[in-house]
């Protein structure tokens, strides 16, 4: 690689920046970083600017942002969990949802962090997140995978 640290941004990265409420060390970490980009974290980006309203007066701003976002991804630095770790995520998702007594809805959140964790596991890369204490958990349950909190 180029000698820039890689990094796989959690989606609460991405709302973040695009919010400008990153810490100034995360940006920085973040713009020295040589990033790869988990599809899961695109996908609930995507259902979360799908599900925004039209009619709100920041819409094409929002919009625009995340485009522009998604287009300046290379295809090289996407990685999509295949279906070994859709089972694995599965298995994870379910044992914490056992163990923790997690609704239906933090199942399926639960799901996705299992993903993407996983996800950057199989590359050996790290996940950049601010939900420590989620991943914690999924890392304990899986054994796998590493992430940076803030």
């Amino acid at each position: 690689m180029s000698g820039r640290l890689p990094l796989v941004p959690d989606t609460n990265v991405y709302i973040s920046d695009a919010a400008g409420t990153l810490p100034a060390a995360v940006t920085t970490l973040l713009d020295q970083s040589l990033q790869f980009h988990c599809s899961v974290c695109l996908s609930e980006i995507a259902t979360g600017v799908a599900a925004y309203s039209p009619a709100s007066p920041d819409w094409p701003k929002v919009r625009e942002y995340y485009a522009g976002l998604f287009d300046a991804i290379p295809d090289s630095r996407v990685l999509v969990p295949d279906q070994e770790l859709w089972m694995a995520a599965g298995v994870v998702a379910g044992t914490l949802a056992r163990i923790q007594g997690l609704q239906a809805h933090q199942r399926k959140e639960c799901l996705n962090d299992a993903l993407i964790l996983l996800t950057a596991a199989k590359a050996g890369l790290p996940v950049l997140t601010a939900n420590r204490v989620d991943f914690d958990l999924i890392q304990q349950v899986a054994g796998t995978g590493e992430f940076v909190h803030f």
